[in-house]
Formats: C-alpha cells, sequence, structure tokens
C-alpha cells in the first residue's frame, strides 16, 4: 500500500488522527508498506516553507521504524502523470495518483479527493 504524505505525518506527530482501519494497516507486519518518493519531497519543502516541521532525522527515522519501503518517482509514474485529471489541486497528490495507478496498488489516505480518481484504490 502507497501511503499518502499526510498519513506518514499523523503517524509521527498525531497518531489519534489515524482511522482505526488505517492504524490496523499500518500495524499490521503483512502489510507492505511504501511511500513516495514524493512524499519525501513534499515534506521538505513544506518544512524549509515553515507549513510543517518535520526533519529528515525525524522523516528517516519513521521510515525505519514503521518498515516502510521508499519508492521511487520513475519515468513510468511520470508519463502516468499525464493520464491523472487535475481534479485533485495538489501537484503532489496527482503524482501520487499516478503512481499508485501505475504500481496497482492502494493508497492510504484521508483525502477524499483520491476517491475521485477511476482505478485508485483507497484505505481509511
Amino acid at each position: 500500500m502507497l501511503l499518502d504524505t499526510a498519513v506518514l505525518i499523523f503517524a509521527v506527530e498525531s497518531p489519534q488522527r489515524l482511522s482505526k482501519r488505517a492504524h490496523a494497516v499500518l500495524k499490521d507486519p503483512a502489510n507492505i508498506r511504501e511511500l513516495s518518493t514524493v512524499s519525501l519531497t513534499e515534506i521538505a519543502i513544506k518544512t524549509i516553507l515553515g507549513k510543517l516541521n518535520m526533519s529528515a532525522e525525524i522523516a528517516r527515522q519513521a521510515v525505519e521504524d514503521m518498515d516502510i519501503h521508499v519508492l521511487p518517482f520513475t519515468a513510468d509514474h511520470a508519463f502516468r502523470l499525464f493520464e491523472v485529471p487535475a481534479r485533485h489541486p495538489d501537484p503532489f497528490d496527482r503524482q501520487i495518483i499516478a503512481q499508485a495507478l501505475s504500481e496497482d496498488i492502494p493508497v492510504v489516505t484521508s483525502d477524499e479527493k483520491f476517491r475521485g480518481y477511476a482505478g485508485i484504490r483507497v484505505i481509511w
């Protein structure tokens, strides 16, 4: 499953914001948890802009502690982005959507806008 950026932030800063289902799938060792390099980029940019307060060390530790595989954003993902309608205003989220569609994996997200994309499976 591909974790939305907010899910990682919630897991680190305020786990009570995770739904019961999201919490359960994150804790289940049988699940393969993926985080896009796009999410790490988003966290870095928003931290630099003062919109978030998550250091590289905290993000790295969260990835390690949660046994998350970091999924590179590839050319295939970028080409899939050409097919993703701009319904979602956030370009980071559209990249995550393209990646999930390309990899055919569900997304763990509280963002209802993800459900508006054909082929996206949302866990929340």
